[in-house]
């Protein structure tokens, strides 16, 4: 397979994953398609790249929402996080700090904003969201709406856990991946644009975790649907889709990320 069609299926790949119910992360694109200029609730989770940080900041400065939670404790994705925040800023200690209070920090810091709800126990996709739940809960908020920010090659996923979670509720879940990239063909090698994505995967890591998406989303016996470890809620995934996930499997299928038992947990 050559290189531009690597690409094209790798765009596939985040077009389908990176799920935005908005546009843009503002009060207009809320009241033009929600009739709501501000959200009850908004969730920024810790797996995404320290850009989502600014993302949520900026949204949340101009008053998007009435309530923000940040949820993150240790994963897969933890260290990444801790280097960009603390190369960024040295001020900031990083080292082993919970995803939540590092990007709690770094918000407060750049945008001056307090009031933040933390949750900083969760391992995975799976406690992210129930532990979310209780701390919802525990503060006595009763959301008619959620916006859920989270690195774009988790954002289905992270909506699959949350129409399973609150199947019998009314809760309007709002899909903000935190970031939208394209991977493209310059020089011979695949690159991802645009390039100012701060604290963006590099280029094999965001294939991994592109490829490591497919496989969980599935609603077999091996996937994490209601058919499998029923983690999640049944995804529909498009046949463009799924194809583009075989094709890309020939070049990259040592690169299907598995989960790490180190933060496994029942919930996922």
């Amino acid at each position: 397979m050559d290189l531009y069609k690597i690409a094209d299926n790798l765009n596939v790949l985040s077009d389908f994953l990176g799920k935005r119910d908005i546009d843009t992360l503002t009060s207009n694109a809320l009241e033009g398609k929600y009739q709501i200029t501000q959200t009850d609730l908004l969730i920024l989770f810790g797996a995404s790249v320290a850009y989502g940080c600014d993302v949520v900041g900026q949204a949340v400065s101009n008053n998007i929402a009435k309530n923000f939670m940040i949820v993150g404790g240790e994963g897969h994705t933890t260290e990444s996080l801790r280097r960009a925040i603390h190369t960024n800023i040295p001020e900031i200690e990083t080292m082993e700090k919970m995803e939540a209070d590092i990007m709690s920090e770094y918000i407060k810091r750049k945008y001056g904003i307090g009031n933040i709800l933390i949750e900083r126990n969760s391992t995975n996709c799976g406690n992210n969201i129930t532990y979310a739940l209780d701390v919802i809960k525990q503060n006595n908020l009763f959301p008619n709406n959620i916006v859920i920010v989270q690195d774009a090659t988790m954002q289905c996923r992270m909506d699959a856990g949350f129409r399973k979670y609150l199947l019998d509720s009314k809760v309007e879940v709002i899909n903000f991946a935190a970031y939208k990239v394209r991977v493209e063909v310059k020089s011979e090698k695949l690159v991802i644009e645009p390039t100012d994505i701060w604290g963006m995967w590099d280029i094999e890591r965001y294939i991994s975790l592109l490829m490591g998406e497919i496989p969980r989303l599935l609603d077999d016996t091996n996937g994490y649907g209601p058919n499998g470890k029923n983690y999640i809620a049944h995804v529909d995934i498009p046949a463009k889709v799924l194809k583009a996930f075989e094709e890309l499997k020939v070049e990259y299928g040592d690169l299907v990320r598995v989960a790490n038992t180190l933060y496994a947990s029942k919930d996922a």
